[in-house]
């Protein structure tokens, strides 16, 4: 809650003395602050790896830009929220900025979201890639991430074990020998035609039955189909298999899985004590924690 902060004398201090006063009791944790104008309007929202040490930046009554001084100078109190870890205190941050768009944060004002996944629909050959904003191209959609990084990572993985291309439509019409992709085992190749169609639709379905939740089956697929290429001597082609069995593996292990009963939801919970609140989301798709 906002704490008007008044001198000795009753006036009510704005600007760098207002800031200054909330020093002693701030924590050196993270977490996110709002300057609010004596009208008890948003006027900014930050995040700080350390609160104590990114407020006292704002009380020194020199070294800012114009912006940021006049900022300062219409500030009449300020709000704090303490988070767990620097990650946590930057989706609150963004989360604020978007429902609150103060007049002075010039960055996240627009209505970029959080990643999804995407697997296109309007190709023989769909592809799959990460994708922010409105979903207005054709395709199934996974997620929300609570980061670009959770996607990246997951679609490093899901490369490894279902070799579906993440090429433009362009490049892929205009390729006529395979890249790089598939020479180190991230694409089964299909702009050059070294998958058929049919197969690669089966690899596209099954990435999406794994994005889906619905992951032991394709294991046991996979696995079958090793074991029948060890049969007929196709060690090349069990061993890559193998290697397939190995990044699900990996990818399901980074990812956590959640109690059954639990297949979407966005989990937020908030605990105050001693006049300070700890907020806590997760964001839970297909039984599996994204973050």
């Amino acid at each position: 809650m906002a704490d008007t902060k008044s001198d000795t004398d009753g006036t009510a201090l704005t600007g760098h003395a207002c800031i200054q006063s909330y020093l002693k009791t701030l924590p050196a944790s993270p977490g996110v602050y709002r300057m609010l104008d004596a009208q008890a309007r948003v006027l900014y929202v930050g995040k700080a790896r350390n609160l104590r040490a990114r407020v006292s930046n704002y009380a020194r009554p020199t070294g800012h830009s114009p912006r940021i001084a006049r900022m300062i100078r219409e500030t009449a109190s300020m709000m704090f929220l303490t988070t767990r870890t620097e990650t946590e205190a930057l989706l609150l941050e963004q989360n604020l900025i978007k429902q609150l768009k103060p007049r002075y944060n010039v960055l996240l004002r627009d209505d970029k979201s959080f990643p999804n996944i995407l697997v296109t629909k309007d190709h023989p050959y769909p592809m799959i890639r990460k994708h922010r904003g409105a979903r207005t191209q054709k395709g199934a959609y996974f997620g929300p991430f609570a980061s670009a990084g959770a996607v990246n990572r997951t679609l490093n993985q899901l490369q490894k074990v279902f070799q579906l291309r993440n090429c433009s439509d362009s490049m892929f019409d205009s390729r006529t020998r395979p890249c790089l992709l598939y020479q180190i085992k991230r694409c089964s190749g299909p702009c050059v035609g070294l998958i058929s169609e049919e197969d690669y639709a089966a690899s596209v379905r099954d990435a999406e039955r794994f994005l889906a939740g619905r992951s032991t089956k394709i294991q046991e697929s996979l696995a079958a189909q090793m074991a029948e290429a060890a049969e007929r001597m196709e060690f090349e082609r069990a061993a890559a298999l193998r290697d397939r069995i190995r990044a699900l593996t990996q990818v399901q292990g980074a990812q956590g899985i959640n109690p059954r009963g639990v297949a979407e939801a966005d989990v937020v919970a908030l605990h105050m004590e001693g006049g300070q609140a700890c907020v806590q989301v997760f964001f839970i798709r297909a039984n599996q924690n994204w973050g």
